[in-house]
């Protein structure tokens, strides 16, 4: 998400995707070697249908550690949000959650479902979730795997991340 903010082309691809224009892949990962975290982690099943060699990871937390951590970090940018194009608000607030990610117990339901999805959908046998040892992936390609930098977890990420206000968050 933060690559997302501080890129004003990326910020305008995803928000058009985010209001239904077409997916290009190919563009809105132009010069990137991998994705994680929002708002990539919305549109996994069609980013493994279009790099079916792609690695998914399944980063796995107990529902009340994700429920906690979603709560400091993008229910607080949600909660601040007067942009109704930021993508916490069109993205994740009414498409994940329903227009309810303030609704505790279906902010948990659907966390816990899209790891369900996850499991049943991602070819088994490459990827692990760092947490469980669980394989939940498929390879990445060799044109993927070059780096500028460690792949941070989301955590790690969200407490680089200063929530103000969403529209500070893409």
């Amino acid at each position: 998400m933060s690559e997302v903010m501080a890129n004003e082309d990326q910020k305008r691809l995803w928000r058009a995707l985010a209001q239904g224009a077409t997916s290009d892949w190919s563009q809105l990962f132009a010069g990137y070697a991998s994705c994680i975290d929002w708002p990539s982690a919305y549109y996994w099943r069609d980013l493994i249908e279009f790099y079916p060699d792609a690695r998914v990871i399944l980063t796995y937390r107990s529902p009340e550690s994700w429920w906690k951590s979603f709560e400091k970090t993008i229910l607080a940018g949600i909660s601040h949000s007067t942009d109704q194009e930021a993508l916490c608000l069109a993205l994740i607030s009414r498409q994940v959650f329903g227009g309810r990610p303030h609704d505790r117990a279906n902010a948990i339901a659907v966390y816990e479902a899209n790891v369900r999805a996850v499991i049943a959908t991602v070819p088994p046998g490459s990827a692990a979730d760092p947490q469980s040892g669980r394989r939940v992936g498929a390879a990445l390609p060799a044109s993927w795997r070059a780096s500028t930098g460690p792949v941070l977890s989301q955590s790690q990420q969200h407490q680089r991340l200063s929530v103000g206000s969403c529209t500070e968050l893409v």
